[in-house]
């Protein structure tokens, strides 16, 4: 029974919910950002490659006796045959995604900080020095005698 009472106190702890939070939202905002690129920003992404497919990009390494590798011209097709494929595309593909989504992502969290600053206003803080108008140095907001040159200090209205 201690090792519940253990469990149970580990899982309410603040972190462990806070990070189960986290990533079930961020599993339901990786599908949101996921339709975004596949939907809004992959399409003009194949208009400026000119169509290309990277995902079925790929080199036959070492085809299985009997099967000419003419006929191998798509991934699925290779694979199937049991060739021994380099799958390069696939990769090409996982990379633009990822800096496609870190952008994504990047600017979300830039415009969401820019929202919650806005009902933010910087406070300033009193000054806690000030500056000797005899010798210029920095002192204490509250000296009456600067420690640098000995100087007193005119009284501040």
């Amino acid at each position: 029974m201690k090792i519940v009472k253990e469990f149970k106190e580990f899982v309410m702890r603040g972190n462990v919910m806070d990070m189960a939070v986290g990533v079930i939202i961020g599993g339901a905002f990786g599908a949101i950002v996921t339709a975004l690129i596949d939907n809004l920003i992959m399409p003009f992404v194949g208009l400026i490659t000119g169509g290309i497919d990277f995902s079925q990009q790929f080199l036959i390494l070492k085809t299985p006796e009997g099967v000419d590798p003419a006929t191998l011209t798509t991934l699925q097709k290779a694979n199937d045959a049991g060739a021994t494929v380099w799958g390069y595309g696939a990769f090409i593909t996982a990379v633009i995604n990822f800096f496609i989504m870190a952008i994504v992502i990047f600017l979300m969290v830039k415009a969401v900080n820019k929202v919650m600053s806005l009902g933010k206003k910087k406070v300033e803080e009193a000054p806690t020095t000030k500056v000797c108008p005899f010798c210029c140095s920095e002192i204490d907001i509250k000296a009456t005698r600067c420690p640098h040159c000995t100087s007193e200090q005119p009284e501040e209205a």
